[in-house]
């Protein structure tokens, strides 16, 4: 029998290191070690860790494995999958602070990340895309992430006011369209 701390450890700092664009890149992958493989989550728990994953404060890849661990086995499991998830990225970035100016110049390095630009948007843009049909966004709701997209943009509208309005909207949709159902909560 497997050490779970060891096996979500592993399985973190496999996403971690192999996984580039920050944490909504890691999304696919994460999803398919921990949702399909390891069946440690369910795709609806998943969904729902995404939610509350941005909704909190700091990165969003520590945080969801944080709450992953936390489900596995309380504290140390997320201790485990948090040390998982940020060891791989401090490495590389401790190693670049080393070397990064023997190559800041170097034009092949340089286009290598000009090319590793547009794979990065497309890591992004599936995992987005998924979750926008996961989260059954229909024509009566589509507007609601369009919306606060354009308010952050071209308003200048804080994200935090964007997620405070987002939730208290869905706790007064949820307790009145309930209401309208028959259903009391």
């Amino acid at each position: 029998m497997t050490n779970i701390y060891w096996e979500s450890f592993k399985t973190f700092f496999k996403i971690g290191i192999f996984t580039l664009g920050g944490g909504y890149a890691m999304i696919p992958l994460i999803e398919e070690e921990v949702v399909n493989k390891k069946q440690w989550v369910t795709k609806e728990e998943m969904l729902d860790l995404i939610a509350i994953a941005q909704s909190c404060p700091g990165v969003f890849a520590i945080n969801i494995a944080t709450f992953i661990g936390y489900k596995l086995n309380k504290t140390r499991g997320a201790i485990a999958t948090t040390i998982g998830t940020a060891l791989p990225s401090f490495l590389i970035i401790l190693l670049i602070a080393i070397f990064f100016h023997q190559f800041e110049d170097n034009k092949v390095v340089a286009a290598m990340f000009r090319g590793i630009r547009p794979a990065v948007v497309a890591l992004i843009a599936v995992p987005t895309f998924n979750l926008a049909k996961r989260a059954q966004l229909n024509i009566w709701t589509v507007w609601i992430p369009i919306v606060s997209a354009l308010a952050i943009w071209m308003l200048g509208v804080s994200p935090i006011w964007v997620i405070i309005a987002a939730g208290v909207g869905g706790f007064l949709w949820g307790k009145f369209s309930s209401r309208y159902n028959g259903i009391t909560r």
